[in-house]
């Protein structure tokens, strides 16, 4: 593992973090949004995915975890993993909240 790789990876999901406080501070109460290297994978999977989001509980704040290297391995680029990162936590806030994408980011980029 490269130590620039994962601090890259982190200060991506900061600013993905920022953003969305910028447009929609309400979908980041009560949450909590990391990352993990890799998923846990229990059972049989077709797909790895790419993050995980979970809803909160009493006394437990909702969680957006997102995977590194999967992500990692799908961008081609920094800038690319930066917009990947970015696009990723906006769907898993979209799901785990309901507020539309264009709400969390009226300028997210559209998917290729």
């Amino acid at each position: 593992m490269c130590i620039r790789d994962r601090e890259y990876f982190a200060s991506c999901v900061r600013a993905s973090a920022e953003r969305i406080q910028t447009t929609c501070p309400r979908a980041l109460v009560g949450l909590d949004l990391g990352f993990e290297d890799v998923p846990s994978l229990t059972g049989f999977f077709d797909r790895v995915p790419l993050a995980s989001a979970v809803s909160g509980r009493p006394g437990e704040s909702a969680r957006v975890v997102l995977y590194r290297r999967p992500l990692e391995h799908r961008a081609s680029s920094r800038p690319e993993l930066a917009r990947l990162v970015h696009r990723t936590v906006v769907e898993q806030l979209s799901a785990l909240t309901g507020i539309g994408t264009d709400e969390l980011d009226p300028a997210l980029e559209p998917e290729d």
